[in-house]
Parts: structure tokens; sequence; C-alpha cells
């Protein structure tokens, strides 16, 4: 690879006997933005020990993004990854499940350019996020958790400004800006100020951003945090059309409903490691038999009940702290209903409701990591 003169410069400045911080003195004072400088720099690295390897097996997968053994740390006590592996497929939605610091957002933040990894590689839409970080940021469009408009424009303008960005013409970024705003219904507010827009709306409009680029992959980080029911579903509407079309979508959610619903791959971080993961219907069945739940009417006898079922259960009761709802997988079928029914009459405990039903991803997720999504 020819040398960019940016780096001829900086390697002819240090055989002069200049110091990082006089090259980059020197640098910002010509005119060189620091994000510039580092995508340039990183672009004109050389491959690393083990990497041609990684980036082989990554182009002739059906992977479209491909992590292999990476690991991020915030200081010497806060591991935020240990050494993850996984891959996305070309046209598929991938849900990544986990409580609040697991990692979810980190993993994002390292696939999207915005973090480097301590170790390991990632590779998206063929590009090394650390090596060809200019060029991937081309190929993929993001939302993050926080919707990142700008207020005093109008929606029209907003995106026509997103476009520029990405270096597209103003007809272009215009006539783009229009297509996205009819597709998310919000042509009738195009020429509103964004300040005067719900939640749902802000919402949409900043999905809309990071699709103006026709992304090849689309990083969502808890893109329903927030909305009300309809505005979630309407969302949901659209990234299954997105994913028909083509786009490959990754998103980060605290809601079970939404991965069960919307999932073709679900991986389930806790603690900075994948402890599963499976289609929906597979990690339910790691939980297995039947849910029994009972609803009581007095919470200071939930434990007292869960004792009492506890002989049912093929693992041990799980009570929900803020409900009182008592929850305990089970085999047997519905006869165990009678059972749990009568023992409870025979110790004088009240039962408000009885269900026995199928795991859902809510079960799988406690079982996993000990404690509920949310």
């Amino acid at each position: 690879m020819t040398a960019h003169p940016l780096i001829s410069y900086i390697n002819s400045a240090r055989e002069r006997g200049m110091t990082s911080k006089q090259i980059t003195r020197a640098l910002t004072g010509a005119g060189w933005h620091v994000h510039d400088v580092m995508d340039i720099m990183l672009d004109h690295l050389p491959v690393r020990e083990g990497e041609s390897q990684i980036i082989h097996e990554s182009e002739t997968s059906d992977n479209i993004i491909s992590v292999r053994n990476v690991s991020k740390s915030y200081g010497p006590k806060i591991i935020a990854l240990d050494n993850i592996s996984l891959g996305v497929k070309r046209g598929s939605i991938t849900a990544l499940l986990g409580p609040n610091g697991a990692g979810k957002t980190t993993l994002i933040r390292l696939m999207t350019t915005l973090l480097v990894p301590d170790s390991g590689a990632i590779r998206v839409a063929g590009y090394d996020t650390v090596r060809q970080a200019q060029k991937l940021r081309g190929a993929i469009g993001l939302a993050g958790q926080y919707v990142a408009v700008d207020e005093t424009l109008t929606g029209q303008e907003n995106l026509e400004m997103v476009g520029r960005l990405y270096h597209l013409s103003p007809s272009e970024s215009a006539t783009r800006a229009k297509g996205l705003l009819l597709k998310f219904d919000l042509q009738d507010a195009a020429d509103r100020p964004v300040k005067t827009y719900s939640g749902g709306m802000r919402r949409r409009l900043d999905l809309a951003a990071s699709l103006i680029a026709r992304p090849a992959v689309l990083f969502l980080d808890e893109p329903t945090a927030g909305l009300d029911p309809r505005s979630r579903f309407m969302l949901w509407q659209t990234i299954r059309e997105l994913v028909e079309q083509g786009t490959t979508v990754l998103l980060t959610t605290q809601y079970m409903e939404e991965a069960d619903q919307l999932a073709h791959h679900i991986i389930v971080i806790d603690h900075g490691h994948i402890i599963a993961q499976g289609t929906a219907d597979e990690l339910k069945r790691q939980v297995g038999g039947d849910i029994l739940e009972l609803h009581v009417s007095e919470r200071d006898k939930a434990h007292q009940i869960a004792a009492l079922v506890s002989k049912y259960g093929i693992s041990e009761p799980r009570v929900n702290k803020e409900t009182g709802v008592i929850t305990v997988p089970v085999e047997g079928g519905a006869s165990i209903l009678v059972d749990v029914i009568r023992d409870a009459d025979a110790e004088d405990l009240k039962l408000l409701d009885i269900v026995l039903r199928r795991p859902s991803l809510d079960d799988v997720f406690l079982k996993l990591t000990g404690h509920t999504a949310i």
C-alpha cells in the first residue's frame, strides 16, 4: 500500500525529532481534525497477525457482522466485554438482550466505530471496524438510545443535513428526506420544527435519519424505549419492511416481547459474556415444561405459597418482589392445577388467580440471569 502523504509527513517529523504533541499541534494548525487523522492512520496500519484469516472467514460466510474474541474494559475494574464472539446473518434481525450494564451498548459502539476494542477483531459489511472505520461509516446506520435530532430545525432540514454529512448532493439529500418522511408518516410535519414533535415522532425521525444513506446494516439501541404501544407497533412494522428490502438489523432491547416479535436470532449477554443464543423457540425450550403462575391476595403470604408449590416444580419457585406473583416451571400438564388449589385450600391460603402457560422470553431471561429484564 502506498503511504498516505499524511503518514509520510508524520514519519518524517518523527525522524526530525518532533514529539507527538508538536506533530499534533502542527497538524491542527494546518486545519486537520483529530478524527480525520486517526481514520487515515488506522486505515494504513499493517494487518495484525492472525487478522487476515479472520477477514477471510468473514467474507466467505453468510455473516454480514463477524465478532471474534473481542474484549473491552473501562479502566482496570470495569470489564464491559470479555472475549466474546458472534455472527449476524445477512438480511436478518438479531436482538441483543441483557440487563443494564451487561455490555450491549458497548458492543454496539464497537461495531459502529465509536469505540476501539482492547483485543479481537470486528468486521461489518466487509470492513474492519478499526482499520477501515471511515469507509464503514458510510455503509451503516445507527439510532442510539437517545434521539439525536436538532430541535431547532424542521424534520426535512434534519434529514437533509444528515444526507449532506454522508456526502450526498443537495438534491439527492432532499429527495431521500421527502421519501423517508413519507415512509415514516411524518410528511405533514415535514416543515415544522422538531421541538413541536411528540416523543414517538422524534424517534421515527431519528430512525429515518439513520436510513438516509441506505445502509447495509442498521444498528438500533433500545429503539422503542419510552414509546407508547401504538408507536412501538408502527416501528416494528417499519423494521420488518426494512429487512424485507435487504437491510440487516441488529437491535438491543430490554423488552422481551419486542425480541419475540421481531428477532430471527437472539443473543443474551450478561456481565460481558454471551450466556445463551438461538431463536426465541430454542431459548424457551431451555426453561422446560410449563410455567405455573400464581397470583395471591395477600403478598405477605407469597413466600409461604411458594414453599407449598415447590414440590411440583422442576426448579425452585420465584417470587416477584414488586407484584407478589409466583412462577415455577412444572411438568404434568393441567392436572397439577387441581392439586395446587387443593393444597392451598388445606392451608387456608387464598389465590386470586392460577395460570398454566408456555414459557416466555421473560422466563428465559429470569432463568439465565436470575432477574427480570426491566
